[in-house]
């Protein structure tokens, strides 16, 4: 069909090139290249099990498609997007007066195709019509399925919140220049028209009539794909950086008849498709994997799991729950090749609680990942996703994709494609982040249908599930019921779980999958919602639910116990009674619940004794060489000191591997701690003759019912209850294990412990709590899938600061108050020095270092301090750029703000006076008072 110079001459981009030239993009080129770019990632970088989940029909029995269905859909959609700048609203638009001569010849080029009189008439409403939006209101004109026109209006990030019904006819001029010029009008028409006639025989339609509805969960991934495809198809560069060309404006004298979109189109994809596709290959029941991939042989747990995804038809949810030493994260890996066999999915997704464990599962994947591309000659792509994976050492040396062409040189294994960057990130095919990135799936911010596209393809794993609190699961439950509606494994990994939290995660994925949380013709075994069995495996195939309790051969972790008292010592003979215990040797963990309980504990231990203080209010240099060392002299096959003392946070209790010799821990809910006592006696190594049965001594209970008032701020005081209540003089492991954490999270046994002074008010608290957190999640939380539905309204919200700001967003899934990050110097009248990691150190003059070094020393402001944070944010802003104007100009430190401390290492903040310490990290008190 040939196209008319009405048609052609309309422009979709403009602008002037670095070296003035006027540059530009003919609409009809924009519109084939995106349709050619979504197509080509529909067939090779879509997963199967994506593509299956576009076709297969709801558990209703509607919107099923053929793979022509889709194929032809998915070109309709990429060419279509942008079918809204066919109108006076957008084609009018300038790009700023200091260009007008690009404007002026545009203008002049489509009064002399046809489009007459277009310079003269202003258009008063022409904001009101957005061309996402005009373009859904066109194919609404047009007849098109109201589920598919939602995609084209939503398709910058944000879907309408209804149809756009009655736009054309309330902003005519909008759409056809002139309500009371009929002959100006017919013109729009006439070749609106003709792009879309244009455009059905393109992707293969003779009418509207044949494009097909699709549901809520098959809208989404579609979104996400031409949100992908429209960026990828707008990209001039491969990145900033990089000479690589991808779809580049034009030169203002080229017409769109001299432009060849199918050479366009395989230059651009040669230069962006830097990776190639995993296929993973078929794990066999009799196969060792463990073997080959780690060189040992697998131990009982491994095996179990191992066969039990190799009988598996449909595999949905998979929980692992097992004491730290019987290899979750291998198993994991494993499960994730098996899973993505059966699946056909090409990714995997690893989650955890913190960036330190993020950083060292990261390390751990990246090697497993290395063999697996190694072994099927791939070149695969990698991501570490958290805020400051760009500091991670291991990170920055995998080869960056696009300086890996060098002739005559083996490509590695392992790459990262900068390309996927930002809000891209979460695309790349396999990646490691914290548990937040997961959250986001839930969370109403604009662009989310990228975050449903890149894990809908993936295998995804949760590590340290036990560490995910109350308000996070609101988050979790929902993101699970769409994962489960995209048919995607999900691994969960735990040290053990209360039934009632794992039961939840089972019943929403049955529900996002099915549509019922108990769907028709479930089976499952007798009392699974209520097993006490540990280690445990319950893994969901299709409507079945199978639980594996017994697990055969010998097993490398014998049972223990451990021995348990409960002290409630003063500080100072918390700290004589553990240098008693160590006093002939040994590595002693003290756990505690508060970053100012862990300084004053650390200022009382002696000169001369060894000592770590770990917690988050740390220099990141100087939290980095903690986590480090802390590896280095208590981790697997370490060079323990003689004698040693290590204070920390909760940081301690997350899947770090260090092994203490006796453990002292606060109060905790009874989950915590056992988890905390998994570091303790990690490792079949020679201990101290004192310390040879493993000792765990609770802290912080003051008499029945009294916790103190730090303690009950973090945890509920009626789980603190009811550990103390079942928490004997010793835990048996792991037989003991589920039995305990049961106990204290059953709501069926609170009349056992109804004696206790101030259960029922706990309890009542607690409920309410509960409540609470629902609610604050609920608003701002997508719904879950609906399979009737479409996109209209499906990101309403009011918490706009989530869309500017990916760590308010993560702060969001969290629960977290918002506070400021800032890099953290000292400033005396000698200059301004970086912050030594080591009291020994001699500081270095920021002049001296690079911008990247100085973008490192990064540290938290605590919440307490930022009640009004956007007036801290005012008050540090106005610092940074007084002191340090060039920063707004660095690409490290652009958007940083800073904290300048004295000769002391102190500074004053809205009231407050903070101190930073190299040994006990960062204090803070009100202005007159004594230090925090």
């Amino acid at each position: 069909m040939k196209l008319s110079k009405k048609t052609t001459s309309m422009w979709s981009k403009k602008r002037i090139g670095i070296d003035g030239t006027p540059l530009w993009l003919p609409l009809i080129t924009h519109l084939t290249d995106t349709k050619n770019v979504i197509s080509w990632l529909y067939e090779n970088w879509l997963s199967d099990g994506q593509r299956q989940i576009l076709k297969r029909s709801t558990p209703y029995g509607t919107y099923s498609h053929s793979e022509q269905d889709i194929e032809k859909l998915i070109s309709f959609v990429g060419f279509f997007h942008d079918i809204g700048k066919a109108t006076p609203a957008f084609q009018k638009k300038t790009v700023s007066s200091r260009d007008e001569y690009i404007d002026k010849n545009i203008m002049e080029r489509l009064m002399e195709s046809g489009f007459s009189e277009i310079n003269k008439k202003e258009l008063s409403n022409s904001r009101d019509s957005p061309h996402g939006t005009a373009g859904e209101a066109l194919l609404e004109y047009w007849e098109v399925p109201v589920s598919v026109g939602a995609i084209i209006g939503g398709h910058h990030g944000l879907p309408l919140s209804e149809t756009p019904s009655g736009q054309i006819s309330r902003y005519t001029d909008n759409y056809f220049q002139s309500e009371t010029h009929p002959e100006i009008a017919a013109s729009w028409k006439q070749t609106q028209r003709e792009i879309l006639d244009y455009g059905l025989e393109l992707v293969g339609y003779s009418s509207v009539k044949e494009i097909p509805d699709v549901s809520q969960p098959q809208a989404v991934i579609l979104e996400g794909l031409l949100i992908m495809a429209d960026w990828l198809a707008s990209s001039e560069r491969l990145t900033n950086a990089s000479e690589k060309e991808l779809f580049p404006l034009v030169s203002l004298d080229t017409s769109y008849d001299e432009i060849d979109t199918d050479s366009r189109f395989d230059r651009a994809i040669g230069n962006w498709n830097l990776s190639d596709k995993w296929i993973p290959q078929k794990i066999s029941s009799q196969d060792n994997p463990y073997k080959s991939r780690w060189g040992f042989e697998a131990r009982p747990v491994q095996t179990a799991v191992t066969h039990a995804i190799a009988k598996t038809d449909d595999p949905g949810i998979i929980i692992i729950e097992a004491p730290t030493g019987v290899g979750k994260t291998e198993i994991a890996l494993i499960a994730a090749e098996q899973l993505a066999t059966i699946r056909g999915e090409d990714g995997v997704f690893i989650g955890l609680p913190t960036q330190a464990t993020a950083n060292a599962m990261f390390d751990r994947v990246d090697d497993w990942l290395e063999k697996v591309a190694k072994s099927q000659d791939e070149r695969l792509s990698i991501k570490l996703m958290h805020g400051k994976a760009r500091f991670n050492r291991h990170y920055q040396k995998i080869p960056d994709a696009t300086n890996v062409e060098v002739p005559n040189t083996k490509a590695p294994s392992v790459t990262v494609n900068g390309w996927f960057s930002g809000k891209k990130s979460i695309l790349t095919k396999f990646s490691v982040g914290t548990i937040d990135n997961l959250l986001l799936m839930g969370l109403k911010q604009k662009h989310l249908f990228l975050k449903h596209l890149g894990l809908s393809g993936k295998i995804v794993i949760i590590d340290e599930a036990h560490a995910i609190d109350i308000f996070m699961s609101q988050y979790l439950h929902v993101v699970i019921s769409w994962l489960g509606a995209y048919h995607v494994p999900i691994v969960v990994l735990s040290a053990t779980l209360p039934n009632e939290n794992r039961n939840s995660l089972i019943e929403a994925y049955l529900k996002g999958k099915y549509g019922s949380s108990h769907p028709k013709g479930f089976k499952a075994p007798d009392r699974w919602q209520s097993t006490e069995a540990y280690p445990l495996l319950s893994i969901l195939d299709g409507k079945e639910l199978r639980q594996v309790t017994k697990f055969e051969g010998h097993s490398d972790q014998k049972p223990y116990t451990l021995q348990i008292q409960k002290i409630n010592p003063t500080d100072e003979k918390l700290i004589q009674m553990v240098l008693t215990q160590i006093s002939e040797g040994g590595i002693a963990g003290i756990i505690v619940n508060t970053v100012k309980r862990a300084q004053a504990l650390a200022r009382l231990i002696p000169k001369g004794v060894d000592m770590m203080i770990v917690h988050a209010a740390f220099l990141s240099p100087a939290r980095e060489a903690q986590e480090e060392k802390l590896q280095r002299t208590t981790g697997k096959n370490a060079h323990r000191p003689k004698k040693m003392i290590v204070i920390g946070t909760q940081v301690l209790e997350q899947s770090l591997d260090i092994d203490f010799d006796i453990l002292y821990t606060d109060i905790a809910p009874m989950d915590l701690i056992i988890q905390r006592a998994g570091r303790l006696h990690r490792h079949h190594i020679k201990r101290p003759k004192a310390l040879q049965t493993p000792q765990v001594f609770i802290m912080g209970i003051n008499g029945p019912g009294d916790y103190g008032k730090a303690n009950e701020l973090i945890y509920q005081r009626y789980l603190l209850m009811k550990t103390d209540y079942f928490l004997g003089d010793k835990i048996n492991i792991p037989q003991d294990v589920s039995k305990l954490v049961q106990a204290v999270y059953s709501k069926t046994n609170d009349n056992e412990i109804s004696g206790m002074i101030g259960i029922n008010e706990s309890l009542t608290g607690f409920k309410t709590y509960l409540k609470t957190e629902a609610a604050k999640a609920e608003a701002y939380q997508v719904t879950p899938p609906d399979y009737f539905g479409d996109l209209h309204g499906w990101l309403n919200q009011a918490q706009n600061d989530v869309d500017k700001n990916e760590q308010l967003a993560k702060a969001a899934v969290r629960d977290i108050k918002q506070t400021v990050e800032v890099i953290m110097i000292q400033h005396t009248n000698k200059g301004d020095f970086l912050i030594p990691v080591n009291p020994d150190e001699q500081p270095q003059s920021i002049q001296t270092v690079s911008s990247k070094t100085i973008a490192k020393q990064l540290i938290r402001i605590p919440s307490s301090i930022t009640p009004k944070v956007n007036r801290v944010i005012d008050v540090l802003a106005v610092q940074t750029h007084r002191y340090y104007p060039d920063w707004r100009n660095d690409v490290w430190l652009k958007g940083a703000l800073v904290l300048r401390l004295d000769n002391n290492l102190s500074a004053s903040l809205e009231g407050w006076r903070l101190h930073y310490s190299t040994k006990f990290g960062l204090s803070y008190s009100k202005e007159g008072d004594y230090e925090n």
